[in-house]
């Protein structure tokens, strides 16, 4: 039932872009970029772009641990804004469902001010940024984020290093999460590449590592922006597998990749609210 309700999102999200009109060639230079093309990488707004979005995704995971619904169905809401002086918000709300019928939410709010760049949607930005999470196991954490992308006309690329602090005696002294995700322009508004994010990258170095070791995703990813760029879609996922195998010692630890080998799937809507 969730794989076909999963493949139900993704058939309505491919035919409402379809029928997105594709503009004049002369036009691709000044149409304003998706608030978010990456759906493993955040990246930050500019003064250029339209200031604030509100975000919809769901999720699919197949062979994956922890209870929080992520062996099934997950849903996520999110707000994004331009608060002024190259400064972005984030604030994502996450529902996650387990096969039991229960229903346990996780949130994340983050500030993020470009360092280099940040006046221009074009060109290359990087951001340094804070932030605070509660996770589906009711776990408080205290987090820091680098951003760092570049657009031009015909690509774009993104790429994200998160340093996570989590508050549980059973948990890593410091999670590390990257991010990377590239997209080259297919046709019209229309985009398409990769994404690759891997978690808990300290197990490379660390036998300790609390979480069982490092974990790697790498899959496709498409995104398009409709003509007026009030609406935009993106789809990306690929299977899960680990890098390095330690002893896990906190299995019910889960953030934004499965703890187990498996498959993570990931479709998401955006609406922008700027006129």
């Amino acid at each position: 039932m969730h794989k076909k309700i999963f493949a139900l999102v993704i058939t309505v999200m491919i035919g409402v872009t379809s029928m997105a009109q594709i503009p004049e060639k002369n036009d691709l230079y000044i149409l304003k970029r998706t608030p978010e093309p990456f759906l493993f990488s955040a990246t930050t707004l500019t003064a250029e772009d339209l200031k604030w979005s509100m975000d919809y995704s769901t999720s699919y995971g197949e062979r994956v641990s922890g209870p929080f619904g992520f062996d099934g169905m997950g849903q996520q809401f999110g707000v994004k804004g331009f608060l002024g002086n190259r400064l972005t918000l984030f604030a994502h709300a996450a529902f996650g469902f387990t096969r039991e019928d229960n229903i346990t939410s996780a949130q994340q709010v983050e500030i993020i001010r470009d360092v280099i760049g940040g006046t221009k949607s074009q060109g290359l930005r990087l951001g340094i940024g804070v932030g605070a999470s509660r996770d589906f196991s009711n776990v408080g954490s205290v987090l820091s984020r680098v951003t760092a992308s570049y657009d031009s006309r015909h690509w774009k690329a993104g790429g994200n290093l998160l340093l996570q602090k989590a508050f549980a005696g059973n948990r890593d002294n410091i999670d590390v999460i990257t991010s990377f995700g590239f997209h080259h322009q297919i046709a019209g508004t229309l985009y398409g590449g990769f994404e690759t994010v891997g978690e808990d990258l300290e197990g490379f170095w660390d036998t300790e590592e609390a979480e069982g070791g490092a974990k790697l995703l790498v899959g496709p990813s498409l995104n398009m922006t409709t003509n007026n760029s009030k609406i935009s879609f993106s789809v990306s996922g690929g299977p899960v597998f680990y890098a390095t195998r330690n002893q896990m010692t906190n299995p019910d630890a889960l953030r934004e990749l499965p703890s187990q080998s498996g498959l993570s799937l990931r479709a998401r809507v955006i609406f922008n609210l700027s006129q």
